[in-house]
């Protein structure tokens, strides 16, 4: 047996593994009454917040039918609730009820006991190697679904300063997730793309910069720093951005530390950024460089309702 072929045959051999430790041949999973699309299902709208039926069809890959009479099922039962989309009445978006936060955080204490059992029986190197393992190969089977290249931060160049057409990628990646992800309209792309060109006008200024992750000779990342808009020596980290392929690679992390040594190296007394509460892993990764959450409100400046969010940074 080729050494290629004996790398395929162990990999099929370690999946169907743990296709059966991890309760996927039974009719139900994670200690609960529910079958695992089910519990998918429920994982992801605790995940991502209210979404359509539509979106997940898309994310789970199953039939829109099969998804219709789960979530039809799901509601009669409490799991979820409809409620009305703030941009669309006529369109319905599911939540977790009460009944499904519980049901969820069980699922997710079941899991993680899981997890955290078979990682103990490895050593820290193995741990690392199968977090770092898993990621990699979930994201190169998606991308053969997609008939896409796989993205990492092996070969992605961080690039400081301008490129040409940066700002139409940089607002197509903004326009095309969170329309995707979170209905946002043209109302936001407009707004990335015009704040964008006047930020291009001003990267003159020592105050400002910004940092490109270039894979391939195409921009797949972006973050930048603007010292001037907000004054009181204060800098305004914006539009950081990752293209899908990219994410969990850590390449966002070398934005972002790009960025953060820039604003002490430039001596600024507090680094602040905008979001909303939605975006979770981009949250994590915020407080890991010291962000803290200072303010919380509803507001729609992107053109959808949200629960905007200001980050701070003390330098």
């Amino acid at each position: 047996m080729s050494p290629e072929s004996m790398l395929v045959e162990n990999i099929r051999v370690a999946s169907r593994q743990m296709v059966r430790e991890l309760g996927f041949m039974n009719h139900t999973l994670a200690g609960t009454q529910y079958s695992p699309s089910v519990v998918h299902t429920l994982l992801e709208i605790e995940s991502r917040g209210l979404m359509s039926a539509a979106q997940l069809v898309q994310i789970l890959e199953l039939e829109k039918s099969s998804v219709s009479r789960m979530l039809s099922k799901l509601v009669n039962i409490g799991e979820l609730e409809e409620k009305p989309s703030p941009e669309d009445a006529r369109t319905k978006l599911l939540g977790l009820t009460e009944l499904g936060r519980e049901t969820v955080r069980k699922i997710n204490e079941f899991s993680n006991e899981r997890v955290l059992g078979a990682l103990k029986k490895l050593d820290p190197i193995r741990q690392q190697a199968v977090s770092t393992g898993l990621i990699s190969y979930a994201g190169a089977l998606k991308a053969c679904r997609e008939n896409s290249n796989v993205q990492s931060s092996d070969g992605c160049e961080i690039v400081t300063g301008y490129l040409p057409g940066m700002i139409g990628r940089i607002t197509e990646m903004h326009g095309t997730y969170y329309a995707r992800e979170h209905q946002f309209t043209s109302v936001f792309e407009s707004k990335v793309a015009a704040g964008l060109a006047d930020f291009s006008t001003r990267l003159e200024f020592p105050s400002n910069q910004i940092w490109l992750a270039v894979m391939n000779e195409r921009i797949v990342g972006s973050v930048a720093i603007d010292g001037q808009d907000l004054g009181d020596n204060q800098a305004h980290l914006r539009w950081f951005i990752l293209d899908e392929g990219c994410r969990s690679t850590g390449v966002g992390k070398k934005l972002i530390s790009e960025a953060m040594q820039f604003c002490h190296e430039r001596k600024f007394s507090a680094v602040q950024l905008w979001t909303f509460n939605k975006l979770t892993a981009a949250r994590r990764l915020y407080e890991s460089f010291g962000f803290e959450l200072t303010k919380e409100w509803q507001g729609d400046q992107w053109g959808s309702l949200v629960t905007e969010q200001q980050f701070t940074c003390m330098l």
